[in-house]
């Protein structure tokens, strides 16, 4: 391989060649374009041109921001030397985006065009790289971001607003690694979808959401493996489609959008353009208008585009629920961090306990507050669960066990109902050749039993009674699912279990050592459950009962009735706090929830997630707790 021969392309050719190949733009019908010298562009000077509406806003170095008429007269300035352009409304207003080319600030500031006043701005941290592009998206729960894009693939995405409002202070979110050659991005926020140039090698899409992977796809890639003939600059979002301007060719390249995956829709030649550097794009009746910057000469043109992509379907939005309060991050990198269990203090509720397991380094304490309160280094365990009141040495205690993934044992741990200490009380040796989840199940007083699962679908269910001031287990009943399990959950007063086949869905059996062990549909992956299944919880109280079922595939968390017909009461994801400084929760393993009044904003319950991807700032994994009376009040239930 040539030296010089950059690796991104190999890379998409490699993902392109797993897929279909883009077809050759060459081979699509090349829509109509008519151009124009656009107003009074030779004395704009300006570096960027967008739409507002019927006006237009521009960025320059000599004269500011500018808020300009649709023939180029200026209406409003803000003064100042700026470099690149986004914007957003924002309750009636627009929020601007530029990079305060002075300071080298990334700024953002409040436009009312109906009055052409400019208000409020906020300003970035300076970086410690050189910014060269920024672009504005907007959430499903309206929260708006800054990405920024920079020098040796230096590229951020930055908390600056919501649906109301431009925040005081911007809130850095998390790092992105982007190509090295990047200088353009532009965000889809209905897909959203982050699109980002890579000058001499072709145009990727990223997940925008703040919670999503760092991954990317091609949308296109410069030849042999893709349409763009010589590099990408400038593209531009509308629904369903991209533009691009292919760097040195003077063509603008069109995509059609498919699922996940983009189609060529064509190319237009732009003549009498030397350097095609910007680029602005609305929708129009006859299809779209265009304001196109000729880098060579400075002007701008403007023209219509008789081509228009249909729209894509997106998935519904779901509503956001913010997490109150964060644990600590644990203590190792990497996946970590997996399943939570709530421990309710029957004296004083509000000196609960949220317990965690560290699958690298064991099982971890916090308060309501998430603070650290003890850590049991007992080795690799994976999912936790506790119940009230046993006998153990003659007397009371709480207990709580764990599928140790070190020794395909269940870890068992009494719990002290005065201090709410953990000690170790006990192991259980399985013949389980990979120890997966662990719940328990108490259907009367003196009676307690744990479920434990392997990786291979089987699962074996143990009695579990006092052996010398130890915990001991009877294997008492076997049975299996088709593939991996891992959540569980047991229904005490119904004596009903709940599993989770990761893949698959989630089933209901019988919970009694004694009963049959026939499956029972509650719920099929797909439609609203996305794979893989994992953490269970029920939510129990004198109202109503809930199943709680983390849907991993789409970062969401589903809520059915506990009781045949198992009815979808709504869906929900644990969104950011941006007033307080939390992420939201995504790739979510284990989750617990209670309906216990724990005192304060856990009155009516708590719901507790692990979240898999820790943003703002970034660290290691942790868990996020969330009321459960802002759960009830977001999804209307009784």
């Amino acid at each position: 391989m040539h030296p010089s021969f950059p690796l991104s392309l190999l890379f998409a050719g490699l993902l392109l060649a797993g897929c279909d190949q883009l077809p050759s733009s060459a081979s699509a019908a090349a829509p109509k374009l008519s151009l124009s010298p656009w107003g009074a562009s030779s004395q704009l000077k300006a570096e960027d041109l967008r739409f507002a509406g019927e006006q237009r806003l521009a960025a320059s170095e000599q004269r500011g921001l500018l808020l300009l008429d649709a023939q180029g007269a200026e209406l409003a300035r803000l003064p100042g030397r700026f470099t690149g352009l986004d914007s957003r409304e924002l309750d009636g207003q627009l929020l601007v985006a530029s990079l305060d080319a002075a300071s080298q600030r990334p700024t953002l500031a409040l436009l009312d065009p109906a009055t052409r006043q400019w208000g409020r701005s906020l300003a970035l941290p300076a970086r410690d790289y050189a910014v060269t592009g920024l672009c504005l998206y907007r959430d499903e729960a309206a929260n708006l971001y800054l990405f920024l894009v920079g020098e040796e693939g230096r590229g951020e995405q930055w908390l600056v607003g919501t649906d109301r409002s431009l925040r005081d202070e911007a809130l850095r979110v998390r790092g992105l690694p982007l190509p090295p050659q990047a200088e353009f991005c532009q965000v889809d926020d209905g897909a959203n979808q982050l699109l980002v140039n890579e000058e001499g090698v072709g145009l990727w899409a990223y997940p925008a959401h703040p919670e999503a992977e760092a991954s990317r796809v091609p949308v296109d890639m410069v030849k042999p493996f893709g349409g763009l003939e010589q590099g990408v600059g400038a593209m531009a979002s509308v629904p369903g489609g991209v533009l691009a301007l292919d760097v040195g060719a003077g063509k603008l390249h069109l995509y059609q959008r498919q699922g996940e995956t983009w189609q060529a829709a064509g190319k237009v030649d732009l003549p009498g353009l030397e350097e095609p550097e910007r680029l602005a794009v609305r929708p129009s009746a006859q299809g779209l208008d265009l304001l196109l910057q000729d880098d060579g000469s400075g002007s701008f043109y403007e023209g219509a585009l008789a081509w228009q992509p249909q729209p894509v379907a997106t998935p519904e939005a779901l509503v956001n629920v913010p997490a109150l309060r964060q644990s600590e991050p644990v203590g190792r990198h990497g996946d970590a961090a997996d399943d939570p269990a709530i421990w309710v203090d029957p004296v004083n509720p509000a000196r609960s306990r949220v317990l965690g397991t560290n699958k690298k380094q064991g099982l971890l304490v916090y308060d309501l507050d998430g603070t650290l309160l003890q850590e049991l280094p007992v080795g690799r365990l994976n999912n936790v669960d506790v119940r009230a009141n046993f006998s153990l040495g003659g007397e009371r205690v709480d207990l709580a066990v764990a599928s140790n993934r070190d020794r395909d044992s269940i870890a068992v741990f009494a719990i002290d109902r005065a201090s709410g200490e953990l000690r170790e009380a006990g192991e259980i040796r399985t013949p389980l050749k990979e120890i997966y989840g662990i719940c328990l199940f108490q259907p009367a007083s003196g009676e307690l039993y744990a479920f434990a699962n392997g990786k291979d679908g089987s699962f074996l269910q143990y009695r579990l009674s006092d052996s010398g001031g130890e915990v001991a287990g009877e294997l008492v009943r076997r049975f299996a699912v088709a593939s991996q399990p891992e959540g569980c959950v047991a229904d005490d007063q119904r004596q009903r279990l709940f599993v989770g086949e990761e893949d698959t869905g989630v089933w209901a059996l019988d919970a009694r050592a004694d009963g049959p062990t026939e499956l029972h549909e509650v719920m099929k992956v797909g439609g609203a459950l996305h794979a893989d299944v994992e953490g269970l919880g029920l939510y129990q109280s004198a109202e109503r009962d809930y199943l709680v079922v983390s849907s991993q595939g789409n970062d969401s968390y589903l809520l059915l009735d506990a009781e045949p017909p198992y009815a979808l009461k709504g869906a929900f994801r644990v969104g950011l706090n941006g007033d307080l400084g939390i992420d939201g929760a995504s790739e979510t393993d284990g989750l617990e929830v209670t309906s216990a009044n724990l005192g304060g904003p856990w009155s009516q319950g708590l719901l507790v997630a692990q979240d898999g991807r820790k943003r703002m700032p970034e660290s290691t994994q942790n868990f996020k707790l969330v009321p459960w009376a802002d759960i009830a009040r977001a999804l209307g239930l009784e």
